[in-house]
C-alpha cells in the first residue's frame, strides 16, 4: 500500500516527452503520450507497462527533476 502510495505522488509533467526516454518501447511511448498520466501509478496502470518499464521512467523523471 505504501509503494502504491508513493507512486500516485510521483507527478509527471505535463510537458514530458516520452520518446526521449530510452529503454521504453515506441509501443509505450506511444500509448504514455496519448494517456498523459499525471503520475507514476496512473502510469503503472497502462496496458503493457512493466516493472522495468516503470522503474526507466521514474529514473527519467527524478533526472528531469533534478536539472
Amino acid at each position: 500500500v505504501q509503494k502504491f502510495k508513493r507512486l500516485e505522488q510521483k507527478r509527471i509533467p505535463d510537458d514530458f516527452d516520452y520518446t526521449h526516454v530510452q529503454g521504453l518501447s515506441r509501443e509505450l511511448q506511444e500509448r504514455l503520450h496519448a494517456v498523459r498520466p499525471i503520475s507514476l501509478g496512473q502510469a503503472s496502470r497502462i496496458a503493457g507497462m512493466t516493472p522495468a518499464a516503470l522503474s526507466i521512467l521514474a529514473v527519467w523523471l527524478e533526472k528531469k527533476r533534478r536539472m
